[in-house]
């Protein structure tokens, strides 16, 4: 196969398609598991295709552009509230995008009922309840975890394994991305690694800023690479290729990425310094490595993961061993993990979750590690909320027909419009699969087009949702991570200030998300791995 100096396919060796096939012909072998992967692309809401062949839902003042004001305009507020004035408040985010959604209801042409409406559809997508979910019950199972001492027993591995604050964080990397491959999601792995590797770290001596950016690449690898993550299913389902075929396809260009990524941790981590905590020195040398047992909590979570049962039952899984290997060793009392706090003695306080104070509460791990993320829910629910409010506008459709006609004119422009339009998207939506699943349709148009393998425009679109969707400091996988840290009951709570890292200095550490980037830049202008539809089938890949 040779291409013209545009990019074109000029010349093939291999089969044509028959007559009369669809395009990317024998790419759907998929069995029954796939239906339930189309359900969720489908259902999933965010779907800008919808919009194309039809006017807009929403008419606008200023056209199909203006209804992009909503999340431009929460956008600018969380670049001037992060980056300028240097703010990480996730309530604060919240209050620009209520504002950004007010905003954009003046625009609206005609009765506001449909734009309200719009608004409440966004709220009820299953992408954003699957985020929230795996929020929940993560923060539950990290919280017992950390109560149950597992920080400290990491601390005392990494002291016997001569782990120093120099390599914690490309340990972390690695670490967090095995874990995020083996239950496929990357919140979830970003919530457990923030909640116990990250103090562990920290309090080693390892740079807070390096740390939390090598978790979020650890997850960017997971979130990109795992066959059950949901951007892995979005990105094979919506491309008409089979799962096994795309995780195989992709596996190059992560690797690409996750070398020099490892390499860079390895090298700042020597270079930047770690905090000076208070009392960390005295807790490295009382560490024990009793809490080492909660590695069997880790496992019981991705073994269950891995034999595909759903992530919310693996977890829960993980929960219930964690839980009782706190109590059956001693490692919490019961009221560490639900307590109910009442003002006077009574009947009930005698029973080992009750307790007198002062002000009646609820607390516990279980409490703390579900309502730590209450504020990025409802941030999420109104990001989702102004994206559909952007695609029932025409906005998503104006952008991406732009792209698609005036841009995408060879194979090469066509590959580069993929890469900078799924970029662009989600700097807009950040919650990776909401973008996914919004610019899908017309990645898979341009794909078509210039007659682009599914696996192809699959891992393109996939590997920029993922690397992107823990970059951008009001990302949803930023924003899962300082959430653990701040708050009443965060990290910044118990182990001091030095604790919590606004999420614009990690914008330049998180190499593998980066490095995902610039590989496929690259791949778009040389043409490394570009694959057109007759090349390879599901099975060749599969095989690959």
């Amino acid at each position: 196969m040779t291409d013209e100096s545009d990019g074109n396919p000029i010349e093939r060796t291999g089969d044509e398609p028959p007559d009369g096939a669809p395009p990317g012909g024998g790419q759907r072998d998929r069995g029954d598991p796939g239906a339930s992967d189309r359900e969720l692309a489908a259902d999933g809401g965010l779907s800008a295709g919808a919009e194309t062949d039809s006017e807009p839902r929403i008419a606008f003042y200023g056209g199909k552009w203006a209804s992009t004001i909503p999340l431009a305009f929460f956008i600018l507020w969380a670049i001037f509230q992060s980056g300028v004035l240097g703010i990480g408040d996730t309530n604060g985010l919240v209050i620009g995008a209520l504002v950004g959604t007010i905003l954009g209801m003046f625009f609206a042409r005609g009765d506001w009922k449909t734009y309200a409406d719009t608004i409440f559809e966004g709220m009820t997508q299953r992408v954003a309840a699957t985020a929230i979910v795996a929020w929940l019950w993560a923060g539950m199972f990290a919280d017992t975890l950390q109560v149950g001492g597992f920080v400290e027993g990491l601390i005392f591995a990494a002291d016997a394994l001569n782990v120093g604050a120099a390599t914690f964080p490309a340990a972390a990397f690695v670490l967090c991305g095995l874990l995020a491959t083996g239950i496929g999601t990357g919140y979830g792995a970003t919530i457990a690694f923030v909640t116990l590797f990250f103090p562990a770290g920290v309090l080693i001596g390892a740079n807070p800023v390096l740390l939390f950016a090598a978790i979020l690449s650890g997850a960017v690898f997971g979130d990109n690479l795992a066959p059950v993550s949901d951007t892995t299913i979005v990105s094979a389902v919506t491309q008409d290729a089979d799962i096994g075929g795309v995780v195989a396809s992709r596996f190059k260009y992560a690797i690409a990425a996750a070398i020099p990524a490892f390499v860079a941790y390895l090298i700042m981590g020597s270079m930047l310094s770690g905090a000076s905590l208070e009392g960390s020195a005295a807790l490295r040398e009382t560490a024990t490595a009793l809490g080492l047992v909660h590695l069997l909590s880790m496992g019981v979570v991705i073994a269950t993961a891995i034999a595909g049962r759903h992530i919310v039952e693996a977890i829960s899984w993980g929960l219930v061993v964690a839980v009782a290997f706190n109590l059956v060793f001693g490692l919490s009392s019961v009221s560490d993990i639900l307590v109910f706090t009442v003002t006077e003695a009574g009947a009930f306080t005698s029973l080992p979750f009750v307790a007198v104070g002062e002000t009646a509460s609820v607390g516990g791990s279980l409490y703390s590690g579900a309502t730590g993320f209450f504020p990025l829910i409802v941030l999420t629910l109104l990001i989702v909320s102004m994206a559909q409010i952007m695609i029932r506008g025409g906005g998503f459709a104006a952008i991406q027909e732009f792209l698609l006609n005036s841009v995408a004119t060879n194979v090469r422009r066509a590959e580069l419009t993929m890469v900078l339009g799924t970029a662009t998207i989600n700097g807009m939506i950040t919650i990776n699969t909401a973008a996914e699943i919004a610019i899908a349709p017309y990645i898979a148009r341009i794909g078509e087009k210039f007659n682009i393998n599914g696996y192809r425009r699959a891992n393109i679109l996939d590997a920029n949702t993922s690397a992107l969707g823990y970059i951008f400091p009001w990302a949803g996988g930023v924003l899962v991570g300082y959430q653990v840290m701040v708050g009443p009951e965060g990290l910044g709570a118990e182990y001091g200030p030095e604790m919590v890292v606004n999420p614009i200095e990690v914008v330049p550490y998180v190499f593998h998300g980066w490095f995902l980037v610039i590989v496929f830049l690259i791949a778009a202008v040389t043409g490394f791995g570009r694959e057109y539809i007759p090349d390879r089938t599901s099975e060749e890949v599969s095989r690959a």
